[in-house]
C-alpha cells in the first residue's frame, strides 16, 4: 500500500503550519494545492513559503473555489482562475506547473474542466493532477480516518485528497499516519501516473472525459 498525501483548500494560517509539524516529525513530504485567494493574505502566504522551503510541492487549486471550472457560466473565468492563481504562487510553484481542478465533493466527471481550461492547460504546459481517494475529512472531521485507511487499502497507491482547513479534521492526521503505516502503508511524494493524464501539457492518459465539451 502506497500513499501520496496531498492537502486542498489551504493555505490556512493555523492549521497549515500544524500539519506541517506533523509531516515533519514523520519525514513525509505532501503536495498542498492552494487557492489563489488566499495567498493574498500575509499570515496564509508565509504558511505556503514555509511549507515550500521543507520541500513540499505547491500546486495550483483555483483562485477561489466556488464552481467546478466546467460548470462555470462566465466565459473565460476558467483560465483567470488558473493563471491569478498561478501568478500569486509566483517562485514557490513546482517546475511542472501542478494544477488541481475542484471537483464539487471530490466528484471526476466532465463537471471538473470546461475547453478554454482544457486548452490553456496544454498550451500553458500544465500538469493535471487528479485523485483516487476522498475521504470527505471537510465533512466528517472526526470519522474519516477510518475512511480514508478504506479507501487506501483498496489501492495499490493512493493520492488521498485531505483539506488543510479549520474544521479540526488535521488533529487527526498523526494518528492517520501511525495506523496506515502499522498496516505497512509507505508514504511518498510522487504522484500515482493513473492521476496525472496531463504532464507539462502532454496528454498521457485518460482526459477528455473531464472536459465538458459544451461549455
Amino acid at each position: 500500500m502506497k500513499i501520496t498525501l496531498t492537502f486542498d483548500n489551504g493555505p490556512d494560517p493555523e492549521v497549515t503550519p500544524e500539519v506541517l509539524s506533523v509531516l515533519k516529525a514523520r519525514g513525509l513530504l505532501a503536495t498542498f494545492f492552494v487557492l489563489g485567494d488566499k495567498l493574498r493574505d500575509p499570515a496564509r502566504r508565509a504558511a505556503c513559503e514555509r511549507a515550500h522551503g521543507e520541500g513540499h510541492w505547491i500546486g495550483n487549486h483555483t483562485f477561489n473555489h466556488l464552481v467546478p471550472l466546467g460548470l462555470s457560466s462566465q466565459p473565460d473565468i476558467s483560465t483567470r482562475e488558473i493563471a491569478r492563481t498561478e501568478a500569486l504562487i509566483g517562485d514557490l510553484a513546482h517546475p511542472d506547473k501542478l494544477f488541481r481542478p475542484f471537483g464539487g465533493g471530490g466528484n471526476l466527471g466532465d463537471s471538473l474542466l470546461d475547453g478554454p481550461a482544457f486548452e490553456f492547460l496544454q498550451r500553458e504546459r500544465y500538469t493535471l493532477v487528479l485523485w483516487n481517494a476522498v475521504p470527505g475529512d471537510w465533512a466528517y472531521p472526526d470519522t474519516w480516518v477510518d475512511r480514508a485507511l478504506d479507501a487506501c487499502r483498496e489501492n495499490d497507491w493512493t493520492a488521498l485528497v485531505l483539506h488543510d482547513l479549520p474544521t479540526g479534521a488535521m488533529a487527526h492526521l498523526d494518528a492517520f499516519i501511525a495506523r496506515a503505516a502499522d498496516e505497512g502503508a509507505t508514504f511518498v511524494q510522487d504522484l500515482p501516473p493513473d492521476v496525472v493524464p496531463m504532464r507539462r501539457g502532454e496528454i498521457v492518459g485518460p482526459v477528455r472525459q473531464y472536459v465538458n465539451a459544451a461549455a
